[in-house]
């Protein structure tokens, strides 16, 4: 596995064999005439959390709500921890360790799909949480309640700024492949989440553990919710009186918490996935070539731009919604209008990770299991899947592969579009439901030619 695999050097073109402009076109197309049907065919809120969703059977609804059942997973969590954290360790400092498959494609690209197939997971097995249970059991100590109450007003920016930080290892920082390297980040990072635990309880990790948020985010778009939202307890486990329900995502996507913070999170998922796109185009390399300036600082810049930018637009095209927003307490002031529209750029990033990633996860996910069994890279077989090889099938089906990327991102996008609507017609002036949708719509218009030219620029 070379360095440049490991990198995400996934190619592009040679993996989309359609015509740009045409699919660009079609792209727009799907936005603008999903909008104009929103437009006259939905113009009251749907969405409830209170009523919304169908009840799951009785007996999953008891598995899932078990004590066994989240024990099993923090068990699973432990396990995985120390199963990796013995090859970091003791494994070797090479590119064949399986701590850099396990770190950039079945944590990082993997929560995604696993999120949305079956919930928060992250939150399920999160070592964070298991560990500071633990600690708490030993000291007699409630875990959801710490020494102080997390500030409101910090929202999940501390779980953005532990994203920038993932991806700028991943993306920027030059010993990125360097087991010791991830060794170190992995262990500040486990180490920040048990001070945030201890100082600030399970809410902390609910909003401050950029693996939660990353998670919890992506499960929005899952079948499954709790009966008013309360899925999202802080202590990660179900209310007594709550019901396991199944629901449209839709419905689950608008239970996203507006917190402050918001934006940066999805700006930096976002963001940094175009930016992994943009990096391994033909401009981008052949200015890194020719710059004077070094470039691991042009990709800081970038990366920080990308992020930056997506932010930007967001906000612009979400705060120009009209002269005012109005809720049911009277009014929403305007510099809250970015947040809470920011949901609807979750089935966007997911859309364009599974597009940007496809590839990638399939083929080196499978190298990295093979690998899991032989974690000291000496020869053993712990897990009896030192057989197995790659299946290339991904290689040599070119117009499978690009069908599934176009459709992730448009689809993401129509979704986006969906969600946004939704979100207008409860909060906006009946005046401005439409004309206030406009700005966001161009901006998204903007996220998906700027998308597909990145996928097939790469």
């Amino acid at each position: 596995m070379d360095d440049r695999i490991l990198a995400h050097g996934l190619g592009g073109a040679k993996d989309l064999p359609l015509p740009l402009a045409l699919t660009v076109a079609g792209a727009v197309a799907a936005l603008v005439i999903s909008f104009t049907v929103l437009a006259l065919a939905w113009r009251e809120p749907r969405y409830d959390s209170a009523t919304s969703g169908r009840p799951a059977p009785e007996w999953l609804d008891r598995l899932v709500s078990s004590t066994a059942w989240r024990v099993w997973w923090r068990v699973f969590g432990m396990a995985w921890l120390l199963y990796v954290g013995w090859a970091a360790v003791a494994g070797s400092d090479t590119l064949i360790n399986p701590t850099l498959g396990v770190f950039y494609v079945l944590l990082w690209v993997g929560i995604v799909p696993l999120s949305v197939l079956l919930g928060p997971v992250w939150r399920a097995i999160s070592p964070s949480r298991t560990i500071n249970l633990l600690l708490a059991k030993v000291s007699g100590s409630d875990p959801d309640v710490g020494l102080y109450t997390y500030p409101p007003r910090l929202g999940y920016w501390p779980a953005a700024v532990g994203l920038f930080a993932f991806v700028w290892l991943e993306l920027v920082h030059p010993g990125s492949t360097d087991v010791g390297t991830v060794r170190l980040w992995f262990a500040t990072y486990l180490g920040i989440m048990l001070i945030g635990g201890a100082l600030f309880g399970n809410r902390f990790y609910a909003h401050a553990d950029p693996f939660e948020v990353y998670s919890s985010l992506c499960a929005k778009l899952s079948v499954w919710g709790r009966r008013d939202g309360s899925v999202e307890t802080v202590a990660g486990r179900p209310d007594e009186d709550s019901r396991l329900v199944l629901r449209s995502p839709l419905a689950n996507l608008d239970t996203t918490d507006a917190r402050p913070g918001l934006v940066a999170v999805v700006a930096v998922l976002f963001g940094s996935t175009a930016f992994d796109s943009f990096r391994e185009s033909t401009p981008w390399v052949k200015f890194i070539q020719s710059s004077s300036l070094e470039s691991t600082l042009l990709s800081n810049l970038g990366l920080l731009g990308f992020c930056a930018g997506v932010g930007l637009v967001l906000a612009i095209g979400t705060m120009a919604t009209g002269l005012r927003a109005v809720g049911e307490d009277g009014g929403i002031r305007r510099s809250t209008l970015p947040d809470l529209f920011a949901h609807s750029v979750i089935p966007i990033i997911v859309g364009y990770i599974v597009a940007h990633y496809l590839t990638y996860f399939v083929m080196v996910g499978q190298m990295t299991l093979i690998q899991l069994s032989d974690p000291l890279s000496r020869g053993d077989d712990l897990l009896g899947l030192s057989d197995m090889t790659v299946n290339p099938w991904l290689s040599y089906h070119p117009t499978f592969v690009a069908t599934v990327k176009v459709l992730a991102v448009v689809t993401g996008h129509v979704l986006g579009v969906v969600a946004a609507h939704e979100r207008a017609v409860r909060l906006l002036p009946v005046r401005h439901q439409l004309t206030g949708q406009l700005p966001l719509l161009f901006a998204m218009v903007g996220f998906t030619v700027g998308g597909l030219y990145l996928l097939f620029a790469a």
